[in-house]
């Protein structure tokens, strides 16, 4: 009886043993996928140190307008891209009398945080009307708040993405650059559809190059200038005070 439990025993460590081992391996894999993202080109970050307007606090950055401005846009960043590569689209955005609240996903991957924009609404008393918007994964997972809480969203900004979840596409202003097929291919509404012609998916931020992502056949300042160009409308028709 005595051996027979000792091999239980046995048998029951090697097991916890093998179960750790693996565990432990899927933890190391995950943190080296999580770890190898595209990082903030220097012209990005040049924005976060030469502007008075642009605080940093905790996971946030918020860029303020040069004026109380009772708007605000919520931005998740694309998957595995430093959030600061998107300091040169949003610092355009709040030109235009915008605060614009970016958020530094855990793991840099909106997925983990889909509900982020539930926390920066409470902290902002003062905006009376909020905007979601996101790039590629970040748009999805900004998609997906905006219709899992549709009385405290104004409207949806999508970037090289699509709506996910059920979202009126009135509410919505889609752009995308005319290379990236993947996102064309999936948009099956027709209302506030902007296509740039010969912008690709990575230049809605400053990181480089993306893999799989065909080269652009425009810079990345013209591919902004037009995104900001078309969320300038967007606004304007849906707040008229604003404009």
């Amino acid at each position: 009886m005595k051996t027979q439990q000792k091999s239980v025993h046995k048998k029951l460590i090697r097991a916890l043993v093998i179960v750790l081992l693996l565990l432990a391996i899927l933890a190391g894999a995950f943190f080296w996928y999580v770890s190898d993202y595209y990082r903030a080109e220097d012209v990005a970050l040049e924005v976060l140190a030469q502007n008075d307007g642009i605080v940093t606090q905790d996971n946030l950055t918020i860029l303020s307008p040069s004026y109380q401005s009772d708007t605000a846009i919520i931005f998740y960043p694309g998957a595995k891209v430093e959030a600061e590569a998107y300091l040169p689209l949003l610092d355009q955005i709040r030109q235009i009398g915008i605060t614009c609240i970016l958020v530094d996903m855990p793991f840099h991957m909106a997925i983990f945080d889909s509900d982020a924009a539930e926390d920066v609404m409470t902290q902002f008393p003062e905006i009376e009307h909020w905007y979601l918007a996101g790039h590629s994964m970040g748009g999805a997972m900004a998609s997906k708040f905006a219709a899992e809480h549709p009385n405290e969203v104004n409207g949806l900004i999508l970037m090289g993405a699509y709506i996910y979840g059920d979202y009126p596409d009135e509410d919505t202003l889609t752009i995308y650059g005319s290379l990236n097929q993947s996102v064309e291919d999936h948009i099956d509404y027709t209302e506030n559809i902007v296509e740039i012609e010969g912008g690709n998916h990575a230049q809605f931020g400053n990181y480089g190059l993306q893999k799989g992502d065909p080269p652009a056949e425009i810079s990345s300042e013209e591919q902004q200038k037009q995104t900001v160009e078309a969320i300038e409308a967007f606004l304007a028709e849906r707040n008229p005070a604003n404009s």
